[in-house]
């Protein structure tokens, strides 16, 4: 594939949808043609999916469900954006990935991190992200934004205890292959977080 595959991880209230949208900037900049998407969703079906697994009503869906649901919405964002926008060139910027399975349903749930990695070596064959930039603050600043910008849904009604589940599965991910992640200090200011994703994309473009 001559596209690039970057993805924006981490835990709630670390501000994903503002950097992103700097990050789109910074790589149309530097004139890359670039699709922008988010996990779960990204397609009709994804986006149904979605609302599915957010909906605070639903509380008793079962932890294999929900891994499933989540690789069944993955399976049709590859099939219908992912790949087809890769193949033809272009950067796909994806607002959370399989790292989020891997840090909430393996590190937050306590699934086998070996039965999520063989849904991903079916569902994704050799398609893994070039780049992940990881938005890291503490758990209780994390909950406070989050708590502040709207309603809470079915994830972020979860306890204290689960978040810094979510919080050390993506630290260890982002220490066991630090080529392709980049730990980001979103605990400080919107400014100061955005210089440091300037400078990560002035890196990388480089």
């Amino acid at each position: 594939m001559t596209g690039k595959f970057i993805t924006v991880e981490g835990g709630e209230g670390a501000g994903k949808s503002t950097n992103l949208a700097l990050i789109k900037t910074l790589l149309e900049a530097s004139g890359k043609e670039v699709v922008m998407t988010r996990e779960p969703g990204g397609t009709p079906l994804g986006e149904s999916v979605r609302a599915l697994l957010l909906d605070a009503k639903q509380t008793e869906i079962a932890s294999d469900t929900e891994l499933l649901l989540m690789f069944a919405a993955r399976a049709q964002h590859l099939a219908e954006v992912i790949t087809p926008a890769l193949l033809a060139g272009k950067y796909v910027l994806c607002d959370r990935f399989t790292d989020a399975t891997y840090a909430y349903q393996g590190g937050g749930r306590g699934i086998s991190m070996s039965r999520i990695a063989q849904l991903e070596q079916f569902v994704q064959g050799d398609v893994r992200p070039d780049l992940t930039v990881l938005l890291d603050l503490p758990v209780a600043e994390g909950m406070q934004r989050a708590g502040e910008r709207s309603e809470p849904d079915r994830f972020e009604q979860e306890q204290h205890d689960f978040f810094e589940k979510v919080r050390r599965a993506y630290l260890a991910m982002a220490e066991q292959q630090p080529t392709r992640y980049r730990i980001v200090d979103a605990s400080c200011s919107l400014e100061a977080v955005q210089q440091q994703i300037r400078r990560l994309f002035a890196d990388y473009l480089g």
